[in-house]
């Protein structure tokens, strides 16, 4: 099954508009990719229905609400169990210090990425939430000092 549509010009540069500013009007995108804003409305129209595109949002500056410090948590799991992993990844899933997970090869099997307001807060959530879940085996932990580049536009 081919995972990647076959995107045209056109729809390629309204993917990468809307990823820049979802809030752009369809008469705007129209003129921006060339196209009149009726096809730019059924190409966006069908581009969600194949799940190419999916939900959109604003994006909150998280030191404004502080949560300004970022934390990459790397965990060790106690148990490689079907039921350990599922049991973790349904309580990251609860938890909404963690914005990110992903599960990894190598000598860690998952890696967070937890947003906290200071170091204080990350140590009482780290002993009070992810050490105290049963399939976690250990954590090591790594502070971003600086954010050097963060988006969530893909290359189109």
């Amino acid at each position: 099954m081919k995972s990647e549509l076959d995107l045209d010009p056109v729809s390629r540069r309204i993917l990468t508009i809307l990823q820049e500013d979802a809030t752009v009007s369809h008469a705007e995108l129209a003129e921006r990719v060339g196209a009149s804003s009726a096809s730019c409305w059924r190409r966006i129209k069908s581009m969600e229905a194949a799940g190419l595109l999916e939900k959109t949002v604003r994006l909150v500056n998280p030191a404004r609400v502080g949560r300004g410090v970022n934390v990459i948590c790397n965990v060790r799991m106690a148990s490689h169990a079907k039921d350990a992993r599922d049991g973790f990844e349904a309580f990251v899933r609860t938890q909404p210090e963690i914005v990110e997970c992903f599960s990894m090869s190598g000598d860690w099997d998952y890696m967070l990425r937890i947003v906290v307001a200071d170091v204080a807060d990350y140590n009482a959530y780290l002993m009070r939430q992810l050490l105290n879940q049963p399939s976690v085996a250990g954590a090591s932990s790594h502070f971003a000092l600086d954010l050097v580049k963060y988006t969530t536009a893909l290359p189109v």
